[in-house]
């Protein structure tokens, strides 16, 4: 007789084919935990190949959550329990699985053909390999077929239910309720009936399976988190993003205009716009990155909040553009969602990879604003951070994301728009003192006029303004003048940002410093060397240009920082050119997969001890 076990928390990852439902058996499993009220979070890894041969390692699609009642930072390193779908799914994600894993198997998959296919020797099922392993060799093709045979439906579609089958193990596995998962099938299969019953058949007969053929192995509980009153909902980073800017909008009273061009993995801001055009949100699908920005530029001109969404190679695209927003001191977001590079690179995986280009990559001295978000949720508050500095300094924002958290998920405490700061746009002077590049005497930033204000005419452009009057002007002293006045702007912005914080007040030996996504691992790698009494300290950038006030003196503070990021370096040579007093170590990774806390505490561990 099987019995329950609580677990603190527990981390499960759904894995096979590009077609056989990972994503979306993964996402049912994070909305019925996150309704429950656990701690999550998520981290989906899609191939990279469009069509990836079917079968082979190239084509694993795979879906992670950590889920749990507390310490919940990133979507853990290796998985409690793994679904492999077929034989290409199990080679995929063995080496980073440790002993007593669950594995749950498709056992009919199995077959010599697909074994050798995914890269085997020998059957794994047969050469004592899985012995380290709880495995559970299920056959869920057969069975979803027998479940659905007098359905009527073909092969193919039968075929689709199985990840629903897998599902059900799942629930079966961790007590779980199904209704959340019962009435999201009614909502997207209602006017097909047949879907209907056949995804609910399915689901229900991996519950059985688990109940009555594996009797004897322990089903699981994961208590709910201890989370602050309000509503909450389950969040992705491309979600909340595009939320946020329609927050933001909201608050200053003006419409949002996105003028962008789909690119990986980006795109889902663009479809979740899509969906509130009733709300004042203007979409414009461009025919690529160049017109995308330029028109995010023009309806800023027309006093819009103007955004344009891309990732690295699009940002190669929008330069001269972001160069012309610089030149003419309109505020506009540029949303860069990170991925492995360069050229097409790494399409699907997750890197910090384009920081360089968002500080430096831009012709002439083009000063803006840089900063990141660092978790899924996150992800709304910085991009009504970005559109509040963009209106607020006139001026171009860059807020970067990365694949990693743009694609993964967590809980989000909605918030209310009249709980949300101020964002003021400062008001025109109305004395006739106005002058198109006359400056704000705190922010040194330019007036933001729209076109139908009486007697506030005026022309902007590409090529060099006069200080003040902004007409065209080729002189060498007022071009060395205007630079200054642009660079000058955007440091003004770190009087009107908070100061830099870190967790460890007490410690001195080794300061740990990250930037933009990689926030939780990093968070947990270093909590948990403080829990082992580790003289350790913690400190994460999401202000990037201009850095906090008082970066310098916190690092100031510590023997020893170690700079760690997704790329070969780039945030720690920007640390060593803004402040040189101070030498930084690096630890660097460009695999396209986060960081796992195992790693880092090994690596963390071993510069302590060196010093």
């Amino acid at each position: 007789m099987s019995k329950t076990v609580a677990l603190e928390s527990v981390v499960i990852k759904f894995a096979g084919d590009s077609g056989d439902g990972m994503q979306l058996a993964g996402t049912l499993f994070t909305d019925t935990a996150a309704n429950l009220g656990s701690q999550i979070a998520t981290f989906p890894d899609f191939p990279s190949e469009i069509r990836a041969p079917q079968g082979t390692v190239a084509g694993v699609s795979g879906f992670q959550i950590n889920f749990g009642r507390s310490g919940v930072h990133s979507p853990g390193d290796s998985p409690n329990v793994l679904v492999a779908m077929n034989p290409a799914a199990l080679k995929a994600n063995l080496t980073n699985l440790k002993p007593a894993c669950t594995i749950i198997l498709d056992g009919d998959t199995f077959t010599k053909k697909e074994w050798e296919k995914a890269g085997f020797l020998v059957n794994p099922l047969e050469d004592n390999s899985l012995d380290d392993y709880k495995v559970i060799v299920a056959p869920i093709t057969s069975l979803t077929k027998t479940n659905l045979a007098d359905l009527g439906l073909d092969n193919k579609a039968t075929d689709r239910c199985k990840n629903m089958f897998a599902l059900g193990m799942i629930y079966w596995l961790f007590n779980l309720p199904t209704d959340q998962t019962v009435d999201f099938y009614k909502l997207k299969f209602g006017k097909k009936p047949i879907i209907l019953e056949a995804n609910i058949r399915a689901l229900n007969a991996g519950i059985n399976y688990g109940e009555i053929v594996q009797a004897n192995t322990s089903s699981y509980t994961v208590l709910p988190a201890d989370t602050l009153t309000g509503s909450y909902r389950n969040i992705t980073g491309n979600q909340a993003t595009a939320w946020g800017f329609m927050a933001a909008a909201a608050k200053v009273k003006r419409d949002l205009f996105l003028g962008t061009y789909p690119i990986t993995p980006a795109t889902d801001i663009l479809h979740e716009l899509s969906k509130h055009k009733w709300s004042g949100v203007k979409i414009f699908q461009a025919e690529d990155e160049i017109a995308g920005i330029c028109s995010a530029i023009g309806a800023s001109y027309g006093g819009n909040i103007a955004i344009t969404t891309t990732s690295g190679p699009g940002m190669a695209l929008k330069t001269e553009a972001i160069g012309l927003a610089v030149m003419t001191e309109l505020p506009i977001v540029i949303v860069n969602v990170q991925r492995g590079g360069p050229s097409t690179g790494l399409p699907t995986k997750t890197e910090q990879s384009d920081l360089a280009e968002a500080i430096y990559g831009r012709p002439g001295d083009s000063p803006l604003v840089v900063i990141a978000a660092s978790t899924p949720a996150n992800c709304f508050d910085w991009a009504f951070e970005a559109v509040r500095i963009a209106v607020e300094h006139v001026t171009p924002v860059i807020l970067l994301s990365e694949s990693y958290i743009a694609n993964g998920a967590e809980p989000w405490r909605i918030k209310k728009i009249q709980d949300l700061p101020e964002i003021k746009i400062d008001p025109v002077p109305a004395d006739g003192s106005w002058q198109p590049y006359a400056r704000n005497p705190l922010k040194k930033s330019r007036a933001w006029v729209t076109p139908g204000m009486k007697g506030y005419e005026h022309r902007i452009g590409g090529l060099e303004k006069e200080s003040g009057s902004g007409n065209v002007s080729y002189a060498p002293k007022n071009h060395a003048e205007m630079c200054e006045l642009r660079r000058q702007k955007i440091e003004k912005v770190a009087d009107f940002i908070p100061l830099q914080r870190y967790k460890g007040k007490l410690e001195k030996k080794l300061l740990i410093v990250g930037w933009g996504g990689q926030f939780g691992i990093l968070y947990g790698a270093v909590s948990e060397l403080q829990k082992q009494g580790k003289d350790i300290a913690f400190t994460h950038f999401n202000y990037i240009v201009p850095l906090p006030k008082n970066t310098a003196e916190i690092f100031a503070k510590f023997e020893t920082i170690l700079v760690c990021e997704l790329n070969n370096g780039q945030f720690a040579d920007y640390l060593r050119a803004e402040l040189p007093q101070f030498s930084y170590l690096q630890f660097n990774k460009m695999e396209g997969q986060p960081f796992t806390i195992e790693e880092l505490i090994k690596k963390f561990n071993h510069v302590l001890a060196d010093k």
